[in-house]
């Protein structure tokens, strides 16, 4: 059982949970598009046994009963995304009316079922057409991503309780144009330093586009690392600087400051695009809240080699089933740094909160008790940052399911839902039954 409940919490605080359209619904359905993740998993060494979304949880036709899960379980929202290539399976041009029929049926089933619908624009499935075109490296992308806002939003924007264009920035830029984990597999900084530019012009001009289709509640999603300095050396220090510059600085200082890091500019001013200082208007559309994304934290220490000159220790902490520390007074660390340095008054949601488990099912069940221990610390973490005055509005965990997690495949499982991927059978863990009597008060 959970320590915590609804009733430590403010009484309009919010709880939901997230999924993603790629990792979930089945990309082979429904007339979508090919995306450059279908494109990745097919090359082989890029992704666990080459393993893809063509079916995944199959909640293209199941999410009826997802709903229903997410509902029971006493969550007030659900926060989900939209597969821009399901929408417009070219990136530009004609939309596919299956796809838009069924964002539509899904909206209206979230609002039957009482789930305030929290959409996300886009979750990394970025269309395949418009990736041979540079994808996230062409600027043009700001206007192809700011015309998918209007198609889709145009369609459902008016039933959304709130709205974020583009899920995790730094995950779209550096960690596949620079590292080279996720779609497109890119190993180049010149490619990166656009992306991460491009990325954050396209979450302004997606704003400024659902502003001017009269949606309000807007905002951005940016994930956040604590970066910790292996030791008390100056050039520890230096290296867990840069890395929080790049990591946490780069997004957070665009969207809210209208400027980018010195310590991340070193290396990447370069090759930022000409005239990349003019499009801050644009980046710094005014939004309604701000959403964290909050996993792990990192150990780093300085690397001799080129920039940016640090490297991933492994640290001391228990981890989750991805290697991860837990770490949960990072949540608190970065809930109040973020009100203090960048947001002010702006409400805070924590969009992404979870771990991955081995679960293990016996007889039907499923255990999980790390992740109950997971959630209810962090949870606490949540609780001190709005005690200390922090306005924090909502926390949503990740994820409703068992899922795609990209380059791992289906081996990582996050959801309080068990997915077996061979029957696509459902069943509620251990977590799960434990979250639904702290928000609802109904046992199993």
């Amino acid at each position: 059982m959970f320590r915590n409940n609804r009733a430590d919490f403010p009484k309009d605080f919010l709880f939901g949970t997230a999924t993603s359209a790629y990792q979930i619904e089945g990309h082979g359905f429904g007339g979508a598009g090919l995306t450059h993740w279908d494109s990745f998993a097919a090359t082989p060494g890029n992704v666990v046994r080459a393993e893809h979304g063509g079916r995944a949880c199959d909640h293209y036709h199941r999410y009826a009963e997802d709903l229903d899960l997410a509902a029971a379980a006493g969550f007030d929202c659900y926060r989900f995304s939209t597969s821009w290539a399901r929408v417009m399976p070219e990136g530009r041009g004609a939309p596919n009316p299956e796809g838009l029929d069924f964002y539509d049926r899904l909206t209206d089933a979230m609002l039957e079922r009482g789930l305030k619908p929290c959409v996300t624009l886009y979750h990394w499935e970025l269309p395949q057409a418009l990736a041979d075109l540079g994808g996230w490296r062409n600027a043009e992308i700001a206007n192809w991503f700011g015309d998918y806002a209007e198609v889709i939003m145009g369609r459902i924007g008016d039933r959304m309780y709130s709205a974020a264009p583009i899920n995790e920035p730094w995950c779209v830029g550096w960690l596949s144009h620079f590292l080279g984990h996720h779609a497109p597999g890119l190993r180049d900084i010149r490619a990166t330093a656009r992306a991460m530019h491009h990325v954050m012009l396209a979450h302004g001009t997606a704003i400024q586009a659902m502003r001017a289709l009269g949606m309000s509640n807007l905002g951005g999603v940016f994930n956040l690392e604590w970066a910790t300095p292996v030791d008390d050396s100056e050039a520890a220090q230096q290296a867990a600087a840069r890395y929080d510059a790049i990591y946490n600085g780069f997004f957070l200082g665009g969207a809210f400051h209208g400027r980018y890091p010195d310590l991340a500019l070193e290396g990447l001013e370069p090759h930022l695009p000409k005239g990349w200082q003019d499009d801050f208007a644009t980046i710094t559309a005014p939004v309604d809240w701000c959403g964290l994304n909050y996993y792990t934290r990192k150990q780093i220490a300085p690397d001799a080699g080129p920039w940016p000159q640090y490297a991933e220790v492994d640290g001391p902490l228990p981890k989750t089933q991805m290697g991860w520390e837990i770490y949960p007074q990072g949540l608190y660390d970065f809930l109040t740094r973020t009100a203090r340095d960048y947001t002010g008054d702006l409400p805070l949601i924590v969009t992404e909160n979870g771990m991955a488990n081995a679960d293990v099912v016996t007889k039907g069940k499923v255990e999980d008790a790390a992740r109950i221990t997971f959630v209810d610390d962090h949870l606490d973490a949540v609780r001190r940052a709005i005690a200390d005055g922090v306005p924090v509005q909502g926390y949503f965990l990740w994820s409703l399911l068992d899922n795609y997690e990209w380059a791992l495949g289906y081996e990582k499982r996050f959801g309080l839902v068990h997915v077996d991927f061979e029957t696509l059978k459902r069943t509620p863990k251990a977590s799960y039954h434990a979250l639904r009597s702290a928000l609802t008060g109904v046992s199993k």
